[in-house]
């Protein structure tokens, strides 16, 4: 029996107004987000430079919703209690970046938040087997990270297919996020695929059409049928 997951989405702020970015929050908040998603990125891990937990005490104060925060760096242990105690209601770490991701994801635990983990492109699904019964999130990326507003890669689908699989067998209650390239083009393939986190960037924050608006467009499209 498969497990149902709420639909979740979870605009990204890597591409939202950072000159104004306690109203970008509000905005989707209003608009009918779930999440908000925040990209910590080191410029080692991967080629950008982002924020750090003062940013997200700060984006913490401005919403009441889950932060989801995705920590693209280098041994992210050294930094686990200091993003706990910034606001982030579910944290994510690379599995590329940790030398004992199980300890790593224990300690997440032990801080009283979710502990989710992170696959780049060309890491295989069979490298997290032995984790996930002690996650809560797993997130497939369907781009390279490290910046906003790529083309989504294709062969994703398929990767998030195979990963619900998996999760179904030895984390059944845990979500699975996607992160990179998602519009209302490719969502209803990706849910249908089994993911029920969405990260949202340039298909939320950009100036073609109101932020609420953007997200009703992507719900909407995200439950077709077709």
């Amino acid at each position: 029996m498969t497990t149902r997951h709420p639909l979740i989405l979870a605009p990204s702020l890597l591409t939202a107004d950072f000159g104004h970015l306690a109203d970008a929050v509000r905005t989707a908040e209003a608009g009918g987000a779930d999440y908000i998603h925040l990209d910590v990125m080191d410029g080692i891990f991967v080629p950008n430079i982002t924020f750090g937990p003062m940013i997200i005490a700060a984006v913490r104060k401005a919403t009441a919703l889950p932060l989801d925060v995705h920590l693209m760096i280098e041994a992210p242990e050294r930094y686990l209690a200091e993003f706990v105690a910034a606001g982030a209601s579910v944290l994510t770490v690379q599995v590329e970046a940790c030398k004992h991701l199980h300890r790593t994801v224990q300690q997440i635990t032990e801080l009283g938040c979710k502990a989710g983990i992170a696959l780049n492109p060309a890491t295989p699904i069979e490298s997290v087997r032995e984790i996930l019964p002690f996650v809560d999130q797993v997130l497939v990326m369907s781009v390279n990270p490290g910046f906003g507003s790529q083309r989504f890669i294709e062969t994703s689908t398929s990767k998030l297919r195979r990963m619900r699989k998996l999760m179904e067998e030895y984390s059944p209650l845990a979500d699975l996020e996607v992160d990179g390239g998602v519009d209302t083009h490719n969502i209803s393939d990706i849910v249908a695929a089994g993911a029920n986190v969405i990260v949202v960037g340039s298909a939320v924050f950009n100036p073609y059409a109101p932020v609420a608006e953007n997200i009703a467009r992507l719900r909407e499209a995200a439950l077709r049928d077709d």
